[in-house]
């Protein structure tokens, strides 16, 4: 059994937004003239991205787990909708288009299985669960989403960028948002986005390739030593790429702390080493001496299959990273098992 928790979904369609909201800035999916099983993505009229219909179609997502021995995946939103800068109230409309899209399509999912099953009752589900995004810029309106979404939606957790704005995730407007995810037992998952780090050149793609992990280790370090995980024990935090550079610089993070505690200790008195072993990552890191590493640092028991599903720069055939490497079978399966997290 396989379980992805990183992967990300669109709906086939949207709305126009720009006229919905009066203002420009959002995206919007058109279909590709050549292709029909291709779509793209426009922020305003500058072209952004081009999906394919896996993008937006789970029974194509069925097919393609069923070639790669995937039990279910996790669906979550791509980070280019979070539209964070937006109104809130906004952006909140937005969150109700997106997660009831989400929802819609498994529960959609469950029925298309079923009768699947009643035909052929050696058919292998393939089973969908839902990751929602918020209007993170109102916590306000967060944390009710967040109720509805795991109440009346039921969806594990919930997706946020690496910062919000120009708060990073130790902002202590944002402590309503973990306790309540501390009260409804759900997973934060938090994936790198809005790259600033390396915006002076988008060459080689250095914002994807350099600027994403950077992002996901600031992330990681707001959280420890902005004191977030000791004011909030119970929080299921888990962050996309590995945890990005954050494996490999923990030594460099953790020296700094001590040697200069006016800068790093400012907010909470226990040093980030302390706090390995307290969150999870996925396992999307692309090589076996950086899985090695990953696995030494974060902990065996803090790490999942994530591959960024269905775009290019994740992992193209789920698991073979952590199939091919020489850990003890008992660990694989574990990596490969939500319930680590769950």
């Amino acid at each position: 059994m396989k379980v992805d928790i990183h992967t990300h979904i669109l709906p086939s369609r949207l709305p126009d937004l720009k006229s919905r909201y009066g203002c420009a800035g959002w995206i919007n999916i058109r279909p590709n003239e050549q292709d029909p099983n291709c779509a793209d993505m426009y922020k305003d009229d500058k072209f952004f991205r081009r999906i394919e219909k896996n993008c937006w179609c789970l029974p194509e997502r069925c097919c393609d787990m069923g070639k790669t021995n995937v039990s279910a995946q996790v669906l979550s939103t791509v980070p280019v909708m979070f539209n964070y800068w937006a109104k809130p109230e906004h952006t909140l409309d937005l969150c109700h288009l997106l997660n009831d899209d989400m929802a819609f399509q498994i529960r959609e999912n469950q029925q298309n299985q079923a009768r699947l099953y009643d035909l052929n009752n050696s058919h292998r589900e393939q089973k969908f669960f839902a990751f929602g995004t918020l209007p993170m810029q109102k916590p306000e309106l967060a944390i009710e989403e967040m109720s509805r979404c795991v109440n009346d939606l039921g969806f594990k957790g919930f997706q946020i960028g690496s910062h919000i704005n120009e708060w990073n995730l130790d902002e202590k407007k944002l402590y309503p948002i973990w306790k309540r995810a501390e009260d409804l037992n759900c997973a934060i998952f938090v994936h790198p986005w809005d790259m600033e780090h390396v915006s002076r050149t988008s060459k080689y793609w250095l914002p994807w390739l350099v600027g994403m992990p950077a992002e996901t280790c600031t992330a990681i370090c707001s959280i420890l030593m902005g004191n977030v995980l000791a004011q909030f024990p119970r929080l299921k935090i888990c962050f996309a790429h590995g945890g990005g550079s954050f494996p490999f610089t923990i030594g460099r993070i953790q020296h700094g702390y001590d040697m200069r505690p006016d800068l790093c200790a400012t907010e909470c008195s226990i040093g980030p080493k302390e706090f390995l072993g307290k969150f999870y990552t996925d396992s999307l890191v692309h090589s076996q001496e950086s899985l090695k590493l990953l696995v030494k640092v974060i902990g065996e028991d803090r790490i999942m299959l994530g591959t960024d599903y269905p775009f290019p720069l994740g992992e193209l055939s789920p698991g073979s990273l952590i199939q091919s490497s020489d850990f003890n079978q008992s660990i694989k399966v574990f990596f490969f098992s939500y319930s680590n997290g769950a």
